[in-house]
């Protein structure tokens, strides 16, 4: 589906909460703000995207923040006046009953609003650190207690600037950890609007350096300029393929894939493990893989990989979306087993689109392997 037809349907949304909420609120006043609210977020909504295309880079943020702060209170707007809905046709069968409590109408406006401003404060503070212990079979000694600190979905872009990416740096640099992997959707832009923004990545610490692996939005934004900057700023980036880490008297294999859809934008770079993990030390005590979506799993564990690093969900981002990941991922967030294979599924560092985030905290994650007993 194309973009008019998007936001034709976004408008006809808007008509339709207004006709369903506004009329019932108490007085003309709040009818005509209600009124106001909705007219003014139809409006914006269209200028996140096509916003994006002027010329002066100030005003095209500027346009992006104020379209797509619109797009996340009509999200919650639309979602409360349905859920509202099913209560009232939920009521319908008990009519004859003493009157039931059903939600009123200025509950949908005043929830909404509670909700943005959460949803806000949760997606634009600095990520949280969450400690994840991985059991790996066979796990050599010295690499025992091995650390990976991943970052995914920061969405370099419009609203997520050089601020908030120097604070990420800075607090996975506090971990000290083994290695840094930052698992795609890095950015969300080209290189020429957004280097400088990327900058601070080029500050990331740990023992064996940071490695990085396309995800869908490189790809979107020019993933050849930005592979050729990443790896100027000191990352590494892997590309169906591999490095071997020594660390102390054991190997470990840090393997990555391309986004399992660079092959509908770069024939060349199709997603394959198996090429990943190609002429790997057969006696590595540990293989990981970092792989942008989840379902790469099923290839990642044919080719014998101990652990799966993943993001793309952002873990649904907010309520209700993440119950629609499911429905083309295998996991949402969190650690799973699939079959020998370990992947853990972050729920993305930054944001896409609305400053919002409910019910799906950003992370910073450190993992240790560890183990297994």
């Amino acid at each position: 589906m194309g973009t008019m037809p998007i936001l034709l349907l976004t408008a006809l949304l808007h008509l339709y909460i207004g006709w369903r909420i506004a009329p019932q609120l108490p007085g003309p006043w709040a009818s005509g703000l209600l009124v106001a609210v909705l007219v003014g977020s139809a409006l914006l909504i269209p200028a996140a995207f096509f916003g994006r295309k002027a010329r002066e880079r100030s005003s095209a943020d500027r346009w992006t923040w104020a379209g797509m702060t619109a797009l996340g209170l009509f999200s919650m707007l639309f979602v409360l006046t349905l859920l509202r809905e099913f209560v009232l046709l939920a009521a319908m069968p008990f009519a004859s009953l003493p009157p039931l409590a059903v939600p009123s109408a200025e509950a949908v406006p005043l929830l909404a609003l509670v909700g943005v401003l959460l949803g806000f404060m949760n997606a634009r503070r600095t990520a949280h650190v969450r400690d994840v212990k991985v059991p790996v079979a066979g796990l050599p000694a010295a690499l025992e207690g091995f650390t990976i600190a991943q970052i995914t979905d920061v969405h370099i872009g419009p609203t997520v600037k050089k601020p908030y990416v120097q604070a990420i740096v800075d607090r996975v640099n506090k971990l000290q950890a083994d290695a840094v992997a930052i698992t795609g959707d890095l950015v969300d832009g080209r290189v020429q609007d957004l280097h400088d923004d990327a900058a601070p990545l080029a500050g990331l610490r740990s023992r064996h350096g940071t490695f990085f692996v396309t995800g869908n939005h490189e790809y979107y934004s020019g993933a050849p300029e930005w592979v050729a900057l990443l790896g100027k700023l000191g990352l590494r980036v892997l590309t169906n393929e591999h490095v071997v880490l020594q660390h102390g008297s054991a190997q470990l294999v840090m393997a990555g894939v391309a986004d399992f859809s660079a092959g509908h934008f770069e024939p060349e770079n199709r997603s394959d493990p198996q090429r990943a993990m190609a002429g790997a030390p057969a006696g590595a005590g540990a293989k990981v893989l970092l792989a942008h979506q989840p379902r790469s799993a099923p290839a990642a564990a044919d080719a014998g990989f101990d652990l799966q690093l993943s993001g793309h969900t952002h873990g649904g981002q907010f309520w209700p979306w993440n119950l629609f990941v499911p429905l083309q991922q295998p996991f949402t967030a969190g650690l799973h087993k699939l079959r020998n294979l370990w992947v853990y599924t972050s729920r993305g560092t930054g944001y896409w689109g609305p400053p919002l985030r409910l019910g799906a905290p950003s992370e910073i994650t450190r993992l240790r392997l560890v183990a297994a007993s």
